[in-house]
């Protein structure tokens, strides 16, 4: 109820479709959450999604070597730890911050001391996620990039994903997100807490195209997520140069 009550204070767009949705990841995956993404991708395709990013995050225009760094919708920091990891090679003075609705996942990420700063917020108000979250953790009102990485689909309103994520990038900044290609299995938004059955590239597209002035999107080769025999292709879109400070 905390939870549902802090959703509305950040004028989530259905606090009670947010609440549900932590609902179901804090007592149907968190724990297992690991296990579930390793499973239903393989490492090699992780790999490749992770090689990704950072290949992302890296390119030019450079980020600082003290770059902040966001990860919106971290969940356990499965992909957040590793990408921090490389990119940490690379920018060892660059700090990662990973945000959540799930306060139970966040605590998984806190346990891998990854010297990452969790906080519990919303993807469509991250902004307002930051105010609250600093009552009890130094964080950054701005960052030089912002990932995410499967998490769109879970959100009610992917197009304010969009506006949220511009509004808290630096003026130069860059945002990287991977997600799901449309599809219809209709049984992932019961089994998986899915919102959206993936996206079409165009509607991507467009919804990018409205906050920011360079947009790139295209299908990672050779990844499909497979589980139970169905499977659907992920998509990776790059954006940079913010249409508006």
């Amino acid at each position: 109820m905390q939870l549902e009550q802090l959703f509305k204070q950040l004028k989530a767009p259905n606090p009670g479709t947010l609440a549900k949705t932590m609902r179901h990841f804090a007592t149907k995956e968190a724990e297992n959450r690991d296990k579930i993404v390793a499973d239903y991708f393989g490492q090699p395709a992780i790999k490749k999604i992770v090689d990704t990013i950072v290949e992302a995050l890296l390119a030019s225009p450079k980020l600082p070597s003290n770059a902040k760094i966001l990860d919106v919708g971290a969940g356990s920091g499965f992909f957040t730890v590793r990408v921090a990891k490389k990119v940490r090679a690379e920018l060892p003075e660059s700090s990662f911050y990973a945000m959540d609705l799930t306060p139970t996942m966040l605590l998984l990420l806190a346990r891998k001391k990854a010297k990452i700063t969790p906080f519990v917020g919303i993807a469509e108000n991250i902004e307002g996620s930051i105010r609250q979250a600093e009552k009890f953790f130094k964080i950054p009102t701005r960052f030089d990039a912002v990932f995410s990485t499967l998490m769109l689909h879970h959100s009610t309103r992917p197009a304010k994903v969009f506006e949220s994520i511009r509004k808290a990038l630096k003026k130069d900044g860059k945002a990287i997100i991977v997600d799901l290609c449309e599809h219809n299995f209709e049984e992932f938004r019961t089994e998986m807490g899915d919102v959206y059955l993936g996206f079409k590239l165009r509607n991507i597209g467009k919804m990018a195209q409205k906050h920011f002035s360079t947009v790139r999107i295209r299908k990672i080769p050779a990844i499909r997520c497979e589980s139970s025999g169905r499977s659907a292709e992920i998509f990776f879109a790059i954006m940079q140069n913010p249409a508006r400070a």
